[in-house]
């Protein structure tokens, strides 16, 4: 799985003009699923974000994590994170999920973020989305399952 995490002042979700998912103060996470990812790699990049700590402290220092400053969490399933651009011009995805099995790990994510008490919206699983957002620092990460 791959994951990019923004941390935000606000963020919000629309399809068809309609806002369909909203947060304040937290994280923006953009969501891929390869091919071969499981829950396994779900549980192991959700126990990494939700205990990174980038949020600042009263000195100013990114020693705060998501649980620390009551932020909420905004998933949105990101399919061109798996983007293979080797080869020509034009992206392949190969390298992503299956549609079936992108989408049940994407909702068990979500549903990894939800039991630990995090406010959550999300975004539309496969829809056309307009993702508004102001990235607070800028302070964004990308995480790889390969790579944890």
């Amino acid at each position: 799985m791959r994951a990019v995490i923004q941390r935000v002042s606000h963020a919000h979700v629309t399809v068809d003009n309609a806002v369909i998912g909203e947060i304040g103060k937290g994280y923006l996470i953009l969501l891929g699923v390869g091919h071969a990812d499981t829950t396994e790699q779900a549980d192991r990049l959700w126990s990494k974000i939700s205990r990174l700590r980038i949020f600042e402290d009263e000195a100013g220092k990114t020693n705060c994590s998501l649980s620390d400053v009551g932020g909420e969490v905004l998933v949105v399933s990101q399919f061109t994170l798996y983007a293979n651009c080797k080869k020509g011009n034009r992206p392949s995805f190969v390298d992503a999920g299956a549609p079936d099995l992108a989408n049940e790990l994407y909702e068990y994510f979500v549903d990894l973020v939800r039991r630990d008490g995090f406010p959550v919206a999300t975004g539309a699983f496969g829809a056309d989305m307009k993702v508004e957002l102001l990235n607070d620092g800028p302070f964004t990460i990308v995480l790889d399952t390969d790579e944890l």
